[in-house]
C-alpha cells in the first residue's frame, strides 16, 4: 500500500505531539531531530538518500502541512460566526426573521415525518410605541430585550425564539401540544409583564398579546404563521376591549 505523503506527515505530527507532551524540552529537541529521519522511513525515502537538503526540506514540508491545518481550522472557525451572525438578530440575542422561518420548517418536517406536535407562538408588545413616545427610542430598545432574553432564558434548548419584525416575537415549542404551548405562552407573557426592566434610572414595565397554532403536517409554513399571527391580534382585541370596557 501506497502512503501519501501528506497522510505521513500528519501521522508523523501526530506522534512527534504526544512525544513533546510527555517529555521535556530537551526530547522535544530530540523529537525534532528525528522528525525528518522519523518522516522518510514512511513515506519509503532510503536512509542513504537523507541528506542535510533532504531533511530541511521535510521539516519545511511538514511546518507547512501544519500552518495549512491551523489556517483551515481559524477559516472553519470564522465561517461558523458569520453563519451565526447571518441568523441573528442585529439587535437581540435571538434568531432573525429568516432563520425563524426556517426552524418552523424543521417542526413542520418532524410533525410530517414522525406526526411529532409542536406549536407556533406570536407575540406582540403592548404599549411599546409608548415607550418610544415618553422615554426615547434607547427605551424601547430596552423593552426589546427585556422581552428577548425573558423569551430564551424561559424555554428549552429544543425551542426557538426569533425576532419577526419590529415589537413581534416568535416562538417554536418542539414536541408541544397547542394545549400546552397556551400554558406556556401564558407564563411567558405573565413574566414579561410582572418584570420590570431599567432604563435611564427607571423602572419600566411592558405588556404582550400572544396567539398559538399547531404545526402541523401539509399546513405550509406562511399559513401557519399567519394564523398565529391572526390569533394573538384577537387576543390583543380582547385586551383592549377589556380595557375599555
Amino acid at each position: 500500500m501506497r502512503i501519501r505523503p501528506f497522510d505521513a506527515l500528519n501521522k508523523l505530527r501526530s506522534t512527534g505531539d504526544a512525544s513533546k507532551a510527555s517529555s521535556g524540552s530537551a526530547a522535544s529537541a530530540a523529537s525534532a531531530a528525528q522528525a525528518p529521519r522519523d518522516a522518510a522511513q514512511i513515506m519509503g525515502v532510503p536512509e542513504n538518500e537523507l541528506t542535510p537538503n533532504v531533511q530541511r526540506a521535510l521539516l519545511t514540508l511538514m511546518g507547512e502541512v501544519d500552518q495549512l491545518r491551523k489556517d483551515t481550522e481559524r477559516l472553519r472557525n470564522r465561517v461558523r460566526e458569520l453563519e451565526s451572525l447571518a441568523d441573528h438578530d442585529v439587535l437581540l440575542p435571538v434568531l432573525n426573521r429568516r432563520a425563524f422561518v426556517r426552524e418552523v420548517s424543521r417542526a413542520q418536517a418532524l410533525a410530517e415525518r414522525h406526526g411529532a406536535p409542536s406549536a407556533l407562538v406570536y407575540f406582540d408588545l403592548n404599549g411599546f410605541k409608548q415607550i418610544n413616545d415618553d422615554f426615547g427610542h434607547a427605551a424601547g430598545d430596552a423593552a426589546l430585550h427585556h422581552v428577548a432574553t425573558t423569551l430564551t432564558a424561559n424555554l428549552r434548548e429544543t425551542d426557538s425564539v426569533g425576532r419577526l419584525g419590529g415589537d413581534e416575537f416568535g416562538v417554536v415549542l418542539t414536541l408541544t401540544t397547542v394545549s400546552q404551548a397556551e400554558a406556556k405562552a401564558g407564563e411567558l407573557a405573565e413574566m414579561i409583564r410582572q418584570t420590570a426592566f431599567s432604563h435611564d434610572g427607571n423602572e419600566l414595565y411592558i405588556n404582550s398579546a400572544w396567539g398559538v397554532h399547531p404545526i402541523e403536517a401539509g399546513v405550509p409554513v406562511d399559513s401557519a404563521m399567519a394564523q398565529a399571527d391572526a390569533a394573538m391580534y384577537a387576543r390583543k382585541q380582547q385586551i383592549k376591549a377589556s380595557a375599555t370596557g
